[in-house]
C-alpha cells in the first residue's frame, strides 16, 4: 500500500467552483428558466375582462378648431360695461342729477373760522347786491374868481359794459360846458340851476371814466350829485 501512488484530490467548495466555470454557467441558465416560468404563470393567472363588462371610455379625438372671425366694428355710442369687482359697487362718473339739471345754483356752505365758529363766505353775486353797478365820486378840480371846474369820476363794478347818467344840482349858477376827455361826447340836458349828462359811450367792466364841467357863479358844493340815481361820494 505504501508503494501505491495516490491520485490528485479534487478541490471542494469555492475552489471547485472557480476551477469549473461550466458550473456557474449552468446555474445561471437554471435561474433564468425558473424566472421565465414564474413570469408565464403570473401572466396566465390574470383574469380576462368578463364578457359584457363596460369598456373604458375612449378619449375624444381633437376636432378642427374654426379660425377666429374678424371682430365686428363697434359703434361710438356702444361701450363695453366696466368689469365688476367683488365687494365693490359701481360709481357714476358724471355729475349728480340735481347738479346736471341746473335748476338750482350750488349753495355756499359754512366754513369754520379761526375762532371755531362757522362763518359763511358770500358768493360774488351776493357781494355785489348792495353795490351799484356804476358808482361816482365828486371833487373840485380847480376854483377861480367867478366859477370853478368840477369832476365826477365813475367806476364800472359790474361784469358787463354799461352806460351811465350823472345828475347835478346847484343853488344858483350857470353851466358853461361839460365834457368827457378821449371818448365820444354824450347829451347834456339843463334843468334850472342843474343839469343831467347822459353818456355817449359805455364803460367796460372794471373801467372808469370822468365827467368834467365848468360852472359860473355857483357854490362848489352841489345840492345833489347822483350817478344812475345813486348819491355820489366825496361830498
Amino acid at each position: 500500500m505504501s508503494g501505491m501512488r495516490r491520485g490528485p484530490r479534487l478541490p471542494h467548495g469555492p475552489a471547485a467552483i472557480a476551477s469549473s466555470p461550466w458550473i456557474v454557467v449552468g446555474a445561471g441558465v437554471v435561474v433564468m428558466v425558473v424566472l421565465l416560468f414564474v413570469a408565464l404563470g403570473a401572466y396566465r393567472g390574470r383574469s380576462p375582462v368578463p364578457e359584457g363588462a363596460p369598456m373604458p371610455p375612449a378619449l375624444p379625438l381633437p376636432s378642427a378648431v374654426a379660425a377666429p372671425s374678424a371682430p365686428e366694428p363697434v359703434s361710438a355710442s356702444a361701450s363695453a360695461p366696466a368689469p365688476v369687482l367683488p365687494g365693490l359697487s359701481g360709481r357714476a362718473s358724471g355729475l349728480p342729477p340735481s347738479a346736471a339739471a341746473g335748476s338750482r345754483s350750488p349753495s355756499v356752505g359754512p366754513s369754520v373760522g379761526p375762532t371755531g365758529k362757522p362763518t359763511v363766505t358770500p358768493s360774488p353775486s351776493r357781494a355785489l347786491q348792495g353795490r351799484p353797478a356804476v358808482s361816482g365820486r365828486y371833487r373840485v378840480v380847480q376854483s377861480f374868481d367867478g366859477g370853478f371846474i368840477g369832476e365826477v369820476s365813475m367806476v364800472n363794478a359790474s361784469a358787463e359794459s354799461r352806460g351811465w347818467t350823472v345828475g347835478l344840482e346847484f343853488s344858483g349858477g350857470r353851466l358853461v360846458t361839460a365834457w368827457v376827455e378821449g371818448v365820444p361826447q354824450g347829451t347834456v340836458r339843463q334843468a334850472g340851476s342843474g343839469f343831467t349828462y347822459v353818456s355817449g359811450v359805455d364803460v367796460r367792466p372794471g373801467g372808469s371814466v370822468s365827467l368834467r364841467f365848468h360852472m359860473e357863479r355857483a357854490s362848489s358844493t352841489p345840492r345833489a350829485c347822483t350817478v344812475d340815481g345813486v348819491r355820489c361820494s366825496g361830498l
